[in-house]
């Protein structure tokens, strides 16, 4: 509804028809329905669809130097207005895609839905690992050296989060349903990804015995990604609500996430250094891979701990690395 309020404004305002570029993640279709919008009275508009790639925390680094630009034009006189648009990146070299505005469209989508597909996929053989006692890191490098499969997306952890990921598969699932196409894959990456969330949970029960109270527990990291204040839709907002609901007193570590996170977290302690959380707790549980903790002492601070588990939820440490540095229990995905 925003969005078509914009384009309704933006019609009002322009004094003559313009060319209208339209970088939302918006459902197939829409740039149609836009173009139909804009062209109803005397001013005439071209529209093209020109999806953007951006991942947050490397925004920038990824207009500069994109996999590709991707232009959906209805209209083929736009092609090189497009062009001149982003000439210093076609001028080195940086593939420029043209197809119809449909297809722009759907190429956004695809990609990050196949992107949460390779994730989900990892943290199911993750389980398969845990169960027969394989190395999901092993695994995944043995399948990523394999040139059609590619080694990112492929890290076993606590389920995917965030902006994009999270609606872009469930608007897919959504176009899917209202084409008539239903989209079965999609719908199960969706439902492993709420479940390996669930997953973590027990494990850090497991730890306990099944019964797990009145301890202190100190998370690090609580943004859905490293580089970025971002919590929504993280693993943390459904794992540490969890932890505390059994009576558990939770201390936080996160390099960006604590002015979003105290939105979302209460009755919680939040601290600027590891070792100082450590001290007296009973768990260290590491939620997101910032590379603040990806060297810690590990002595240092089982030596200040009260009881020394670790659950490694993004497999920044071997288990003989944690137990020869004074953990007594360590768990990993």
């Amino acid at each position: 509804e925003n969005f078509f309020n914009a384009i309704k404004e933006l019609y009002r305002l322009a004094d003559k028809g313009k060319l209208v570029v339209i970088k939302s993640t918006v459902p197939v279709g829409t740039n149609k329905e836009v173009s139909k919008l804009l062209n109803k009275g005397d001013k005439k508009f071209d529209v093209v669809s020109n999806p953007e790639f951006l991942r947050e925390g490397a925004a920038i680094e990824d207009f500069m130097k994109p996999d590709r630009v991707v232009v959906g034009l209805s209209n083929d006189t736009m092609r090189e207005v497009i062009k001149e648009i982003y000439k210093p990146l076609y001028l080195r070299e940086f593939p420029i895609m043209f197809t119809d505005p449909q297809s722009a469209e759907l190429i956004k989508y695809s990609s990050n839905a196949f992107l949460a597909t390779k994730i989900s996929f990892i943290n199911e053989v993750a389980h398969i690992c845990e169960k027969s006692d394989a190395n999901v890191k092993d695994v995944a490098k043995g399948m990523g050296l394999d040139k059609r499969i590619g080694d990112k997306f492929l890290h076993a952890g606590p389920g995917y989060g965030g902006s994009c990921f999270p609606k872009d598969t469930k608007a897919f699932i959504q176009m899917g349903n209202f084409f008539g196409a239903k989209q079965n894959i999609i719908e199960t990456v969706v439902n492993v990804n709420d479940q390996v969330k669930n997953r973590m949970i027990d494990k850090i029960f497991s730890m306990f015995g099944g019964i797990f109270t009145k301890k202190i527990v100190c998370f690090l990291g609580v943004t859905f990604k490293p580089n970025t204040d971002d919590i929504r839709e993280a693993p943390s907002l459904t794992i540490i609500p969890r932890i505390q609901s059994e009576g558990n007193n939770i201390r936080i570590i996160d390099p960006k996430g604590r002015k979003q996170g105290e939105k979302y977290f209460k009755n919680v302690t939040w601290y600027d250094n590891p070792y100082e959380a450590a001290v007296g707790s009973d768990l260290l549980v590491i939620l997101t891979e910032w590379n603040e903790f990806r060297a810690l002492d590990l002595k240092k601070i089982s030596g200040v701990m009260k009881s020394k588990n670790m659950a490694d939820l993004r497999n920044l440490y071997s288990k003989n690395e944690a137990l020869s540095s004074g953990f007594v229990k360590y768990e990993s995905v």
